[in-house]
Order: C-alpha cells, then sequence, then structure tokens
C-alpha cells in the first residue's frame, strides 16, 4: 500500500519520529527527522484527528489510482495565482504528503514559483476519471526544509538534476538547439562528481485548511465530503452536488 508518512498500524505519532518517504524515478528514499524540541510539533498545525482521517482517505484514493498503472500516478494540477489575483494551473508529481501538508518539488524562479511568492496561497486537484473520484486540497504554501529538498534531490535520475540547472524554467527560449547545448554545458560542468542542487530549487508544501473529497454518480448526483480547519479543529461535512 502507498502510504507516506504513515506506518504499518496509523500514522507515526508527531510527538515522536516523522518519516519523510519520497517517491522518484529511483524509487523511494527515507529519512527519518527526530522531534528533539518543540519545533516541529509547533509546526504541526494540522495535528487533529479529523485531519488524520482526511489524509488517510486521500492515501486510500492514491492507492486506487495507482492500481489503474498508469505512467504517471502522483500527478495533481497544481492552481496558483500572482499578486493580482490571475490565477494560472499546470500539472505537477506530488512527491510526498502527510498532516502537515502536500508537497511538490520545482525551481522558486519559474511561473509558479514567482507566483507563489507574490501569492503564498495553492490549490491541488486530483482527479482520476477511470476511478470517478477527485480530492480538492486548499491551503498556504511554505517552503519545506533544506534537508527535506536535498533528500529528494539526491533520488532524481542524474539527467533531471543536469537539466534542473540547465533549464531556466518558464523565460523565453529561441530554440531548442539552445536548451540542448546548455545541457551539454553543464553535463560537463558536474562531470565525475554528483550534480549540486541548485540555490533556487527546493520544494513546498501546502499546509491544507480544506481537502474535499467527490464520488462521481450517475446523473450528476454526486457525492462531496468536504474536511476544512477553522480556528477550534478540523470539521467534517457533506455538500450538495
Amino acid at each position: 500500500m502507498f502510504a507516506p508518512y504513515l506506518r504499518v498500524g496509523g500514522f507515526c505519532p508527531v510527538s515522536t519520529r516523522i518519516p519523510l518517504v519520497f517517491h522518484g524515478k529511483r524509487g523511494a528514499c527515507c529519512l527519518w527527522l527526530r522531534n528533539e524540541s518543540n519545533s516541529v510539533t509547533e509546526a504541526l498545525v494540522n495535528n487533529d484527528p479529523v485531519c488524520f482521517q482526511a489524509i488517510q482517505r486521500f492515501s486510500e484514493l492514491l492507492d486506487r489510482a495507482k492500481s489503474l498503472h498508469e505512467r504517471e500516478p502522483m500527478a495533481i494540477s497544481l492552481a496558483t495565482a500572482d499578486a493580482a489575483g490571475r490565477p494560472s494551473v499546470r500539472t505537477v508529481l506530488l512527491r510526498a504528503f502527510d498532516e502537515r501538508g502536500f508537497v511538490f518539488f520545482t525551481n522558486e524562479e519559474s511561473r509558479k514559483g514567482r507566483q507563489i511568492a507574490a501569492n503564498p496561497r495553492a490549490a491541488l486537484c486530483f482527479y482520476r476519471d477511470a476511478l470517478q473520484e477527485q480530492a480538492h486540497i486548499e491551503g498556504d504554501v511554505v517552503g519545506v526544509s533544506e534537508v527535506e529538498s536535498d533528500t529528494y534531490w539526491g533520488s532524481r535520475p542524474r539527467e533531471s538534476q543536469v537539466g534542473a540547472w540547465a533549464s531556466m524554467q518558464s523565460r523565453p527560449l529561441d530554440s531548442r538547439t539552445t536548451f540542448e547545448t546548455r545541457l551539454a554545458e553543464f553535463e560537463q560542468r558536474f562531470a565525475g562528481q554528483p550534480v549540486p542542487r541548485p540555490p533556487y530549487w527546493h520544494g513546498f508544501r501546502i499546509v491544507p485548511d480544506r481537502i474535499e473529497f467527490w464520488k462521481g454518480k450517475p446523473f450528476r448526483l454526486h457525492e462531496r465530503e468536504v474536511f476544512e480547519r477553522a480556528a477550534d479543529g478540523w470539521t467534517v461535512r457533506l455538500l450538495y452536488p
């Protein structure tokens, strides 16, 4: 069963150790952070049984999606907006999740990175037509730790690592040849050594305050259930289709 941040029998208690499991082309890599102080606990704003229920629901949905044997079972739509509220959406790969949030990695100088810097809110949509199921996630966006970014970076294929250096993501490109030349230059630059993580490339975590689950039904009589975080904790309720 695919369940990042889960152990057998349920979530790892946040007061002890927190497993960080990243899924990349080379497979899964795991890092453990020991909670030696209150800093980690304080960061877990969603330490609530109802939130755990929502995260477990998402994990089960992801299991069903993986059973479809798609090329990218972790593909998820990410919506951001600039400071003026102009939205944009694209597909990214979800790389980790737990009650703290949903993690993806990118170049902070990309269009989405610039939008997040100007307006640190985002939404995710995980939809699988074959299942007639989807999940919507909304929340604030924060950066992950350097350790988390380094750990996932180390799981990426070398070619992807070199590509992250060569690509000036979202900037104009005069020809494919220019990009391929830059790829060759950075491959030569890092020949015979590990490729370091660029200072502008790291992870972002969407800290959820709303998670909705949708199940398709005939005649558009769909099932909708929404989990929301308020000042006094998480609630769950049904919505009309």
